[in-house]
Formats: structure tokens, C-alpha cells, sequence
């Protein structure tokens, strides 16, 4: 067994890890154990094979501004940096030389309650130190976020990653001198200031005087990949509109057709499908968590409102635990509820009894049965079960 590309490989492939993860992210039901062991192997062979062919039938058919293939594709062995200095040429208009690509850098804050950038593709310059040559970090990141809050926030995300990545770049005591230019490129599917263009330079200016010179060293290039206005060169329209339809079909110049033909090496790769298969499984689980996690908090929003509506008529339709505990014992389970649910919710993010009592504006002599009963639900802190262990022990 090895490790290659973020994944284990065994003698049969990428077999191991799929089942290894498979088995990680579903463990046996309740169901299944009432199920003898043939049964169950079967059913979780047909599921596996099921979520494979899912898993590769996304993956044929993703394209590069899906941030997993544009990094994948980037920092995979031999491809990588070729596939990086043909985007940077075609961008820019000329030749890169000298590059260090870094796949999926992240800055974390300076301490664990500040924000942390993660930056997509990372290219840094190899210069020599005594070299004149200003040097300039270049980060490409794919973006398919068109939410309105999302477009909205973009400056100031913008804002953020220059500043991330200038803090790191000088040393401490260096002069300004030495502090890198940093140039952002974003590549979006959608238009992020509605002008239809397919680039937007973003530079600093003087307002008064806008003609004149202010180079701080920052720049930021959104490109829209269906802009039709202000397009700078041909083959720049079609690498951005491959980029969104990434096919053998629109792979028009010699250059698209050298990516093409690395998207297709890093599509056939064995580790590249277990991989995207592990993070899938990571995703589903994520997204059962939250579901669970919002029908608790539902449950509890729901529990309030149906014991205020008995207490008002004396009926609450779907309320049972509220109506069946009365007026005053409604309340109190039903503020219990809520009161452990907004408990389990801070557990999961690590919080300290302290902390938790501080955010609720608690003592903590108040919380802490609470807190206490909720640690032994570790690590899913299920409302409901500390729910239960509460009135079961009380």
C-alpha cells in the first residue's frame, strides 16, 4: 500500500479506499443489525457500487471551474505547472518562466477565533534573492458562487485574500521594498457587476485625480467566462468559454487541446475517482449533519410555538409533548429543549462550559447538568438524546 495524490492505493486500485471510506461515513443502522451478515454485505456492495458509478459519472463530466478538478488538475505530478503557465500565458499575453504552484494554500488567522483564507492555486516566482525583478504572487481561483450576498461580498473578499497573503509575503523588520505584488484572478460563470464584460481590472486610485499614478502593488482580474464586452484577445474567449464547457468539442486551439488532453490523464486516474468518491462521502455527511442539526432547531421553534398556542386555546395541532405536559410543564420542557439544543449546537464547535455560559448569559452552575448530560452524547450531541437522558434521569 502507498500514498499518491492525497489517497491510498492498494495492490487492486483504488478498491480499498472506497470501501475504507464507505465504511467510514456509513456505519451499520439499526435496521441492518436486525439483517444477517450476508444481507448486509450485499446491500452495502450494491450501495458502494452505486455511489462509484455516481461518483464517476460527476466526474466525467466535470468541468475546470469546479474548484476539485482545477486542483486536482494543478497539482497533479507533470501536469501541474504546464497547465498553469498555459493559463498565465493566455491571461496575460506572455510567457512565465520561473513558478511555484502551491494546490489549495490556505492562511489561517493569527489566532483561532479569526477568519482564515483558503487560496485556490497559489503561484509564486522563483526569483534570485538579488535579483531587481519585483516579485508578483498570483493566485487563480475558479468561482461558482452567484448567490446575491456572495456577488455582494466579493470586494471585501477580494480585500481579505490581499491582505492574507501580503502579511505572509514580508518578513518581519523587511522594508516595503521587499513586499510582493499579488494579483488575483478570479474566473466566474456569472457576472459579477452586471456590465457584461469579460474582464474587470481592479486596481487602487486616487479619487480626485484618477490619471494619477498609485501603484500599491494589489491588483484583482475578475473574468466572466459568457462576457461579451471589452474582450481582450480571442483566445482568452476561448479558454474561458472551455473552461465552463470543458470538452474534446471546445478544445479549438493547440493549447485547449494539450489541457484536454491532461483532463482527460487526471479523469482516468484511479486516485483522482477515489478521492472525489471520499470527498463526496464527506459532503453527504456534512449535509446530513445540518439537516439533522435544523430539524432539531425546528423541532425546539416548533415546541415553543405549540406549547404558546396551548396555553392561549388550549390546543396546539402536532404539539403532543407540549399539550401533554400542560400549561406550565409544556413551558419548562419545552425551554428545556431549546435551551439543550443551542447547548449541543456550541459542543460542536468546541465551545468550553465557560464560554457556553458566557454566550448564553448563564451561571455556569445552571448549565452545567446540561453540559454534563450532552458530553456523554459525544461527538454527535444529539438534542433529542440529551433530551431524553434528561427526563429518563430526573
Amino acid at each position: 500500500m502507498r500514498r499518491e495524490h492525497g489517497g491510498l492505493q492498494a495492490e487492486n486500485g483504488d478498491r480499498f479506499y472506497l470501501q475504507l471510506s464507505y465504511a467510514l461515513f456509513f456505519p451499520l443502522t439499526g435496521k441492518e443489525n436486525d439483517m444477517n451478515k450476508n444481507e448486509v454485505r450485499q446491500k452495502r456492495v450494491s450501495e458502494k457500487v452505486a455511489e462509484e458509478q455516481k461518483a464517476r459519472k460527476r466526474l466525467a463530466e466535470m468541468n475546470l471551474l469546479d474548484d476539485f478538478l482545477f486542483n486536482t488538475l494543478a497539482a497533479y505530478p507533470e501536469i501541474g505547472e504546464r497547465f498553469v503557465r498555459i493559463l498565465l500565458k493566455i491571461i496575460f499575453g506572455r510567457e512565465f518562466k520561473h513558478l511555484s504552484v502551491t494546490a489549495q494554500k490556505v492562511y489561517y488567522g493569527a489566532d483561532t477565533n479569526l477568519h482564515g483564507a483558503r487560496l485556490d492555486v497559489y503561484l509564486e516566482p522563483e526569483i534570485e534573492e538579488n535579483s531587481d525583478e519585483r516579485v508578483t504572487v498570483y493566485n487563480i481561483e475558479p468561482d461558482q458562487r452567484s448567490d446575491t450576498s456572495d456577488k455582494k461580498e466579493l470586494p471585501r473578499r477580494m480585500r481579505f485574500y490581499h491582505a492574507k497573503i501580503a502579511v505572509k509575503s514580508l518578513g518581519a523588520g523587511a522594508d516595503y521594498e521587499k513586499l510582493k505584488n499579488v494579483v488575483i484572478i478570479m474566473i466566474m460563470p456569472y457576472d459579477p457587476f452586471g456590465l457584461n464584460r469579460m474582464a474587470y481590472t481592479i486596481k487602487s486610485r486616487c479619487v480626485e485625480v484618477p490619471e494619477m499614478p498609485y501603484e500599491d502593488g494589489a491588483g484583482t482580474l475578475f473574468l466572466y467566462t459568457r462576457g461579451t464586452e471589452g474582450v481582450p484577445n480571442e483566445t482568452l474567449k476561448q479558454l474561458l468559454h472551455y473552461m465552463e464547457h470543458t470538452t474534446d468539442e471546445n478544445a479549438i486551439n493547440a493549447e485547449l487541446r494539450e489541457i484536454q488532453e491532461m483532463v482527460r490523464t487526471v479523469k482516468k486516474d484511479p486516485e483522482v475517482t477515489a478521492g472525489y468518491m471520499l470527498r463526496y462521502l464527506r459532503m453527504m455527511e456534512e449535509l446530513n449533519r445540518i439537516r439533522k442539526e435544523g430539524w432539531a432547531e425546528g423541532k425546539a421553534a416548533g415546541m415553543a410555538e405549540g406549547i404558546a398556542e396551548g396555553k392561549a386555546a388550549g390546543k396546539a395541532e402536532g404539539m403532543v409533548v407540549g399539550m401533554a405536559a400542560g400549561k406550565a410543564e409544556g413551558r419548562t420542557e419545552g425551554e428545556l429543549y431549546n435551551k439543550i439544543s443551542l447547548i449541543c449546537k456550541k459542543l460542536r464547535k468546541g465551545k468550553a462550559l465557560d464560554e457556553i455560559a458566557e454566550e448564553l448569559e448563564e451561571e455556569c452552575s445552571i448549565i452545567e447538568p446540561i453540559y454534563n448530560k450532552a458530553k456523554e452524547c459525544a461527538p454527535n450531541y444529539d438534542p433529542e438524546a440529551v433530551f431524553e437522558k434528561m427526563n429518563r434521569d430526573a
